[in-house]
């Protein structure tokens, strides 16, 4: 067969390398008893502390019904807490606790760990490059760069 024939294409190579960082960063945070959900709903907290779990589910582009059960997980263990909003006292704000916070430094060392080992094959140039190039990817398909699309499927 011909080389060009056999050669991956950009989608698959892409669909290949998302499956493998998710599955290692996975495995990463299970190392703090944590999964990727719960990962991700800590992020958004951390990011913008106080909104309400209706507002989060939709930036994480999941049901309201699923996020209640993550913050109820996270709240079991210490890591949120819901506190009546001022503006509304029907709707919760959600905000990291103390413990919390310091997961959220944990998951921070890790992720960073866990980049710097997945592209240790490249130079810092090529590294800006990349996001930048995955980056423009991700707006031309209308992507929210801070909502993982495996939020609509994955279990707690």
């Amino acid at each position: 067969m011909n080389d060009e024939r056999m050669r991956a294409g950009t989608t698959f190579l892409l669909a290949q390398l998302g499956a493998h960082a998710a599955q290692r960063f996975a495995e990463c945070i299970a190392e703090l008893e944590l999964t990727p959900p719960q990962t991700g709903l800590l992020r958004c907290v951390g990011q913008r502390p106080g909104q309400s779990q209706q507002a989060i589910a939709a930036q994480l582009g999941t049901t309201p019904s699923r996020l209640v059960g993550l913050v109820d997980g996270l709240e079991r263990r210490g890591l949120v807490e819901r506190r009546r909003n001022p503006g509304d006292r029907r709707n919760h704000a959600i905000y990291l606790t103390e413990a919390g916070r310091q997961c959220m430094a944990r998951i921070g060392l890790a992720a960073r760990q866990h980049e710097d080992t997945f592209c240790a094959g490249l130079s810092d140039a090529e590294r800006e490059q990349l996001q930048s190039l995955l980056i423009r990817l991700a707006a031309g398909q209308g992507l929210a760069t801070l909502a993982h699309p495996g939020y609509r499927s994955l279990a707690d």
